[in-house]
């Protein structure tokens, strides 16, 4: 049916647009007016020489004519431009390399406009310039000469439409304008009919020469489907036919069936049709099922289709499959049956590889999802059926993305593959494991009514997952957290087991890894409580409920403001105020922050762009709103929108984007610090204490975290040790410390005297509303001035 539509969708009349004939643009089919297009330049050049010679002839008579009435240098030099243009276009003509039969460009037929324009050029000097000093007869012979040759080249350049319309437009116009301003109008009048006359001709010539060339293409194309069809029926040699008497003996066998059976073909005639399929198992009576279902369907005088069943030809298993119906004499009698048949063991080898692909990882080679959900729904029908119980465990590496995003994605597939082959090291009889993609692990336990042995079994894959790995010269530590459900206690279906061992896995990351819990009916209610929560943060930012609140940043020698943090709060009708510690890891899991974070972006730019000048204002970025793609031009927008300079802005970021520089997100901020923008890193001494990347971007200021200003408070050697550390660095590097959670006059003189120069904290300020941190700034601001 497919390859009849085909054939059909070539016989419609064949419509091409004006466009397409000047070669401005492609039609439908691009592939067919690239052809259609070679067949215009090929004709084309095949003209080219009468082309060529008319224009010499044509300048031969004009300068006999003009002779008497122009000086000879001007004839001499305008007879050499004729040439020198016409023998270019001809050599160009003569030189295109496009053949009837294959492909150009629309550049390539668009080109040859200017062959037209060009030649029209060096004739208009005749009506323009030469007739001007020619007494009538002269002129009306030259009128002659460019009537002829705009004719010839009507018919000798129609298949270049485009070339042949700019040269007569152009020459026609130069000879209907010579004649107006002799004040001969209708002569001018018609030379215009007769132009636009040799151009509908040109345009009528075009369209009949494509019209035929497509046809033709469509023609050929039809043709070659055919035949391919036909010759593939020839020579793929895969189907045949086969016949059987009443008794199911074989009859009339055609050479190809008995080629098939690998049996001469004058043994196999009489021979039982199902003892040549039987073929070894024919004496042991143990017959595949399909043969079974075949002589059923033969005993029944049944027709049936797609029939499988394996078949030994020369000692090797052949899949075939076959079709057939009864056969009746001309009294009704039965006679037999008369099918066909086809050997599928190809098709079969592909789909069973396909099944495999279907149901195995290609990374790893251990079960898929697909393959583990179905091995989970048989262990708990055996569970259920014998009074047991069965364990699904979810298994997910800690750290992982550490190694993707540092050391590349062909690192963490090696990677992937020895935690594999530990893991199936580990399953024992009763035990499989899978792979569920990226860095999650699955393993089915189909006896896991002695809970003790379960637990053991799950930290010894935690500890064997754990043990260092060395991978293309590289040392790799990463952990393994495991959730565990048991059913059908904590689920009655695979769906509702995976569910629950996948909240249990959720409980041990959030517990920092490396352990694993089992489920409680607890963790459902806390899911149940995040998924409630999470659909009242979707619509937090529009019905208003997120504001800022705007903490002072101070001089730490004069105590004067120096800025605000700007820090997001959320009052929901439902929950209350819910702190940012529960909601902005909600918001990165559901892919909320980008939209968050730009509503915070602006708000805070547009409140800063209220306080006095020398006032700035921090925003917190979280790592995720580093690989939005839009994330620079929210921020260009918001500096533009709200009017507010960019060195007022300063970003805040964590260590942890330095994680993420696999991802982009140091070019992502070196793109923000060129608009102006400042950088602070916060929380600095934390975590990863990345001093390489501190050295190479460029932070304005360091932010010393409270634990370590409270720790110095109480005299921690370790902590005061850290500070001033932090301090040296900074100002080795220029770079501004600013003390975070300074909340007494004896911290305040503390981080002083070890050197910070900006603190922030309850000593100074709560974090205030925003009509508060507008008066705190204007009157700050009112005090300076005042002094």
């Amino acid at each position: 049916m497919a390859v009849t539509q085909h054939m059909t969708s070539h016989t419609d009349p064949v419509r091409i647009s004006f466009h397409t004939l000047l070669g401005l643009r492609d039609g439908a089919d691009a592939a067919e007016c690239g052809r259609i297009r070679a067949t215009q330049l090929a004709a084309g050049r095949r003209l080219a020489l009468l082309l060529l010679a008319a224009n010499l002839v044509g300048a031969v008579g004009a300068v006999l004519l003009l002779r008497p009435s122009i000086a000879l240098w001007e004839l001499v030099g305008w007879g050499a431009l004729v040439t020198a243009v016409a023998v270019g276009v001809a050599t160009r003509r003569l030189a295109s390399h496009h053949r009837g039969d294959g492909y150009a460009r629309l550049e390539d037929l668009r080109t040859t406009g200017f062959d037209g324009l060009a030649l029209a050029a060096i004739w208009a000097v005749v009506p323009l310039a030469f007739c001007m000093h020619t007494p009538p007869p002269v002129t009306s012979g030259l009128g002659v000469i460019i009537a002829v040759l705009m004719t010839a080249a009507s018919f000798a350049m129609a298949p270049l439409a485009l070339a042949t319309l700019a040269f007569l437009g152009l020459l026609g116009m130069s000879v209907s304008l010579e004649l107006t301003l002799a004040h001969d109008y209708s002569a001018a009048a018609g030379s215009i009919v007769f132009t636009l006359l040799l151009m509908a001709t040109c345009v009528s010539r075009a369209r009949a020469l494509v019209a035929i060339r497509a046809a033709e293409l469509a023609l050929e194309e039809r043709n070659e489907t055919v035949s391919l069809l036909l010759r593939e029926f020839e020579d793929q040699g895969a189907d045949w036919l086969w016949e059987t008497d009443s008794a199911r003996r074989v009859v009339r066998a055609s050479p190809r069936f008995s080629l098939a059976c690998g049996i001469d073909p004058l043994t196999i005639d009489g021979m039982p049709f199902l003892q040549v399929l039987a073929g070894p198992t024919w004496e042991t009576g143990n017959f595949a099922a399909g043969l079974r279902t075949l002589a059923d369907k033969l005993k029944a005088r049944e027709s049936f289709r797609d029939l499988r069943l394996p078949v030994h030809v020369n000692g090797e298993e052949h899949w075939w499959e076959i079709a057939a119906s009864p056969r009746f004499d001309d009294r009704g009698a039965f006679a037999g049956f008369r099918g066909v048949g086809s050997d599928v063991t190809e098709q079969r080898a592909s789909a069973d590889k396909i099944n495999r692909m279907a149901r195995f990882d290609t990374l790893t080679g251990l079960p898929n999802r697909l393959m583990v959900n179905e091995n989970l729904a048989r262990a708990m029908a055996e569970a259920d059926r014998w009074g047991s119980r069965c364990a699904f465990m979810m298994l997910d590496l800690d750290r992982f993305k550490a190694v993707n995003d540092t050391l590349g994605h062909p690192i963490g597939d090696r990677l992937l593959q020895r935690v594999s082959e530990r893991l199936g090291q580990l399953m024992g009889e009763h035990a499989m494991c899978g792979r569920l993609g990226g860095d999650e692990f699955a393993v089915i336990v189909h006896d896991a009514r002695d809970s003790n042995a379960l637990e053991a079994f799950a930290k010894r894959i935690i500890d064997t997952l754990s043990r260092p790995y060395e991978v293309d010269q590289h040392t790799l530590y990463v952990g393994a957290s495991v959730g565990v459900a048991v059913g059908p206690r904590d689920g009655r279906t695979a769906e509702m087991l995976i569910r629950s061992a996948d909240l249990a896995l959720y409980r041990s990351k959030d517990a920092g890894g490396g352990v694993f819990h089992a489920y409680e009916p607890q963790l459902h209610v806390q899911a149940e409580e995040r998924r409630v929560l999470e659909i009242a943060l979707r619509k937090a930012v529009e019905k208003g409920e997120m504001h800022l609140a705007y903490q002072p940043v101070v001089d730490a020698g004069t105590g004067r403001l120096m800025g605000f943090e700007a820090l997001l709060r959320w009052a929901s009708p439902e929950f209350g105020n819910v702190s940012p510690v529960k909601f902005i890891p909600l918001a990165e899991e559901a892919r909320l922050i980008g939209p968050i974070g730009e509503w915070v972006m602006r708000t805070a730019c547009d409140e800063a762009a209220r306080w006095p000048s020398h006032i700035r204002v921090a925003v917190n970025v979280s790592p995720d709103q580093l690989q939005i793609p839009g994330f620079v031009t929210t921020v260009t927008s918001a500096l533009s929108n709200s009017g507010l300079s960019a060195e007022r802005l300063e970003l805040e970021v964590t260590e942890s984007v330095f994680m993420h520089e696999g991802l982009g997100a140091t070019k992502v901020l070196e793109r923000v610090l060129d608009l102006g923008v400042r950088l602070s890193l916060d929380d600095f001494g934390t975590g990863y204490s990345s001093l390489g990347y501190l050295s190479r971007t460029r932070f304005s200021s360091i932010k010393i975290d409270r634990s370590f200003v409270q720790g110095a408070s109480k005299g921690v050697r370790e902590a005061i040790a850290i500070i001033r550390a932090v301090v040296a660095l900074a100002k080795s590097l220029g770079m501004a410390t600013t003390a975070e959670g300074v909340e007494t006059e004896a911290e305040h003189r503390m981080v002083q005297e070890l050197g910070c120069s900006k603190v922030q904290g309850y000593y100074f300020g709560r974090p205030l509303p925003v009509e508060e941190a507008r008066a705190l700034a204007n009157r700050d601001w009112g005090a300076s001035a005042a002094a």
